[in-house]
């Protein structure tokens, strides 16, 4: 479900329509995440530290309501809930975009988790499945890379709206403590600074609990 948003009444008018001007008018950011706690709780419920993640992710996301603004057609909805298309890859080396569904119960989104992970490694392709709307984040991991910047392919003739959230190789230091870096890019004329600042606390709060 979605609601419209009043554009004429919201503060952020013209912030929005100088930024949909702009043939890019994405912007991104990386900072490192403390995956300590979250690493030691994925361990405990012996669950994938990868769908850990991703649900942490997707409750900083539903937490934050500009994360949950998408524009069709000129105008700005609302979504009630959004969910994950995460690249799942393969044992020959490809990929699959997935659709994982947003619960706030863990159990149940692990067992959505991993019955569509498990079918996107059982299939051939980029796109196994249609996705019919945009209540989505764009979400992958680089597990390979500690990097510090990302950027991301697109086409600026599709119209996208769709945060893209990554994640980098984890981190051990010699005290014991794990990072991870974390890049999010952003519809600029959706939102601005202050709220990927409030969703990354967000974020780094609800990692650090169980």
């Amino acid at each position: 479900m979605k609601t419209l948003l009043d554009l004429e009444n919201w503060n952020r008018k013209e912030h929005f329509e100088h930024f949909c001007r702009m043939e890019e008018p994405f912007f991104g950011v990386t900072v490192e995440i403390d995956c300590t706690k979250a690493y030691e709780t994925a361990k405990e419920l012996n669950a994938s530290f990868f769908i850990f993640y991703l649900h942490k992710t997707l409750t900083a996301v539903n937490a934050v309501e500009n994360f949950k603004y998408r524009i069709s057609e000129g105008k700005i909805y609302i979504n009630d809930r959004i969910d994950a298309s995460a690249t799942i890859g393969r044992a020959d080396g490809t990929f699959g975009f997935s659709l994982i569904e947003y619960n706030p119960d863990f159990k149940i989104f692990e067992k959505n988790a991993l019955a569509e992970i498990e079918r996107i490694q059982n299939t051939t392709g980029l796109f196994t499945r249609s996705f019919d709307n945009d209540n989505l984040i764009h979400f992958s991991a680089i597990p390979w890379l500690n990097f510090t910047s990302i950027s991301h392919a697109r086409s600026y003739t599709f119209p996208d709206s769709c945060p893209k959230i990554s994640f980098g190789k984890m981190i051990v230091s010699e005290s014991g403590k794990r990072t991870i870096a974390m890049s999010v890019h952003v519809h600029h004329g959706l939102m601005d600074g202050l709220h990927v600042g409030q969703f990354v606390d967000f974020f780094q709060e609800v990692m650090n609990t169980k």
